[in-house]
């Protein structure tokens, strides 16, 4: 992203910056973390999964995002079955050491499942599971939430690889030092497997959607869907891409080596996020 973007801050937000402004404070270190835009075709095209973090949240509630979350120290086990990509290659493309790159794939694989129900593995490099909707899995999925498994061990138990070929890297934005809780986050995207379907089991969204990116753009410009500049930007560069071969194709060409991090810009008509 080279071009300047704006964009108008909720009062809210900007009342968090001016606090944070006069209190002095420090910005808090950001935490690494992974999101997941989940992609299927459809008959205009494709879509994405999209869920509203519910107002309680103690991040960013209320607002439209993606299936995501901070990256676990459990998600570096090196154990884990790996197909696709080694380690090397992602640490080359998240500009990352790579037992780091690793761990940011896995917590993506980890938490698309976790709050989606959607498993990016299989029984072989060349194949993924068609059905995790099941009382097993379900098991799994719960223990992954209450950190009494990892994600190594339920491959593993189940003799399945994480397939890191079924993600690419979009974006990399980092949360603006104003926020008392902050995040790295590596955005990727993937197909959703044939067979797969997400499901609204993460306890932290009161509403999932599938919808067009462009669809989902026009929503936001009408104040119908919430958003931070991650998500609408994301969206955004989606709704240029026709169908979802190329935005697959797009996305292997992505540069995420160069962290986004929005500043606060005061002006005439008020505060606005921007990035350069």
């Amino acid at each position: 992203m080279t071009e300047r973007n704006r964009w108008p801050m909720p009062h809210s937000l900007a009342e968090k910056y001016d606090a944070y402004v006069a209190s002095g404070a420090l910005p808090a270190a950001p935490r690494v973390a992974a999101t997941v835009l989940l992609l299927r075709a459809a008959d205009a095209g494709f879509e994405v999964y999209a869920l509203r973090r519910a107002a309680t949240m103690a991040a960013f509630g209320g607002m439209y995002a993606f299936p995501g979350g901070s990256v676990d120290p459990a998600d570096a086990d090196a154990a884990v079955g790996w197909a696709g990509p080694p380690r090397a290659e992602w640490a080359g493309r998240l500009a990352l050491p790579a037992p780091q790159a690793g761990a940011v794939v896995a917590a993506a694989v980890r938490e698309v499942f976790e709050e989606a129900g959607v498993l990016l593995a299989g029984p072989t490099p060349d194949t993924v599971l068609a059905d995790v909707d099941t009382p097993g899995w379900e098991a799994a999925r719960q223990g992954l939430l209450a950190r009494e498994r990892s994600l190594t061990g339920v491959l593993t138990d189940a003799g399945l690889v994480l397939r890191s070929d079924l993600l690419r890297p979009w974006a990399r934005w980092v949360t603006p030092k104003f926020e008392p809780r902050r995040f790295d986050t590596y955005f990727f995207v993937a197909l959703l497997p044939e067979g797969q379907r997400p499901r609204d089991v993460s306890g932290e969204a009161d509403e999932t959607v599938w919808i067009a990116p462009d669809q989902a753009v026009a929503r936001h410009e009408r104040g119908e869907m919430p958003m931070l500049p991650p998500t609408l930007t994301t969206l955004t560069e989606l709704a240029a891409c026709p169908d979802l071969t190329a935005a697959w194709s797009a996305s292997g060409r992505r540069d995420v080596s160069r962290p986004i991090e929005p500043v606060v810009e005061r002006g005439s008509d008020g505060a606005a996020f921007a990035v350069f």
